[in-house]
């Protein structure tokens, strides 16, 4: 019988709302191109641009946006470091399943959060009453790693003491939660909010484990999938 050891969520969509990062790199547009002497970046031309990214489940969006409202899709890195001073997750931004999940979770596996964020993220967790369930913080800016390279899972799975086999990632990116943590063997579910696809294709939907729209319910689920998988 297969036997679930330890649960990985990132942060931005199962965690907490992905408007929270649209907000950061939205200021972060607005202000290199005001210092470029223009306007603010149109929110419609933005909308639409996220959401293609969002359906594509592939391809950068931090170059797209560079390449779209500052002009040179190299400005990438320059859009990328503005955009974190601005990243928070302010209070009320928490998902109001994600406390009622890991209580479902305690004292049964090891929980850590694997996201590409800032530091300051620990605070916000520690703030909404999400910190006291985690064991391992596999926070990108914290270790050095960042997905979807294969480092951080390693090193979330060699702090949480598991192998792959007995690990589920939840994310709600194909391109940087379910792909490279199905080739580390670790089972996986696409949360379908946030930066998800707001349609997914049936072939986007037969690549993670399972595909949910919520973390409602969810933790007999993985329980069942890793005894299937056994």
């Amino acid at each position: 019988m297969g036997m679930l050891q330890a649960v990985f969520l990132d942060v931005g969509g199962p965690i907490y709302d992905d408007e929270n990062y649209v907000a950061a790199v939205l200021t972060a547009l607005d202000e290199l191109r005001a210092a470029d002497g223009r306007g603010a970046a149109d929110r419609a031309t933005f909308r639409l641009l996220y959401d293609e990214v969002r359906a594509a489940q592939g391809g950068s969006l931090r170059s797209a946006l560079a390449g779209e409202f500052l002009g040179d899709r190299a400005r990438r890195a320059e859009l990328h470091e503005r955009t974190r001073e601005h990243w928070v997750h302010p209070a009320g931004t928490l998902y109001p399943d994600v406390l009622p999940f890991l209580r479902s979770l305690e004292c049964r596996v090891r929980v850590g959060v694997l996201a590409n964020q800032e530091e300051r993220v620990v605070r916000a967790l520690e703030r909404d009453g999400v910190a006291p369930f985690i064991d391992v913080w596999g926070v990108s800016a914290i270790v050095g790693f960042e997905k979807p390279s294969p480092e951080l899972f390693r090193w979330c799975l060699e702090q949480a003491g598991v192998e792959a086999s007995g690990a589920v990632h939840i994310g709600n990116r194909l391109d940087t939660d379910v792909r490279p943590a199905a080739a580390l063997g670790l089972a996986t579910v696409w949360l379908l909010r946030g930066e998800a696809a707001p349609s997914p294709t049936p072939e986007q939907l037969s690549e993670p484990d399972l595909a949910v729209p919520t973390l409602d319910g969810l933790a007999p689920e993985l329980f069942s999938l890793m005894e299937a998988r056994a």
